[in-house]
């Protein structure tokens, strides 16, 4: 059981991991509605290349910290640290974007009719459900 979630939750980050880089060098495959919008009509400002580029690094490093719960190998540095509090940094992440800022993203958002508010309710808030609860029984289990 811890295997397999283990295995989800590399195979989600990494997936997610190489959309974020695919986009920070301009593929646009799967980016519309990925940002808050005010309305369909007044975005905020899209981020560029470097926090493109920073998310999609710290989502495989989450992809990491997740194999050190199935493979067991020792880091060089601060390992102790990482691998006793890094899935529950991990899970606590992904919980709080699921609640959201009541505004704009997670399960008490305001703005629900813009396109990126609908495809919040269906997949992204849900995906980050699933990815704190996997992440929650990996930091759980011996």
């Amino acid at each position: 059981m811890i295997t397999i979630a283990a295995i989800i939750l590399m195979t989600l980050f990494g997936f997610l991991s190489g959309l974020h880089l695919y986009w920070a060098l301009g593929g646009k495959w799967a980016s519309d509605g990925v940002f808050p919008t005010k309305d369909d009509h007044s975005k905020f400002p899209m981020p560029g290349i470097i926090p493109t580029l920073i998310v999609a690094f710290g989502l495989l490093l989450f992809a990491f910290i997740t194999s050190m719960k199935i493979w067991h190998f020792r880091l060089p540095f601060c390992h102790d640290i990482i691998s006793k509090y890094g899935l529950w940094v991990i899970a606590s992440i992904f919980l709080v974007r699921a609640i959201g800022e009541f505004n704009y993203i997670g399960l008490f958002k305001k703005v629900k009719h813009t396109t990126f508010g609908i495809k919040d309710t269906k997949i992204y808030t849900p995906l980050c459900i699933v990815i704190g609860i996997l992440a929650l029984i990996l930091a759980k289990s011996n």
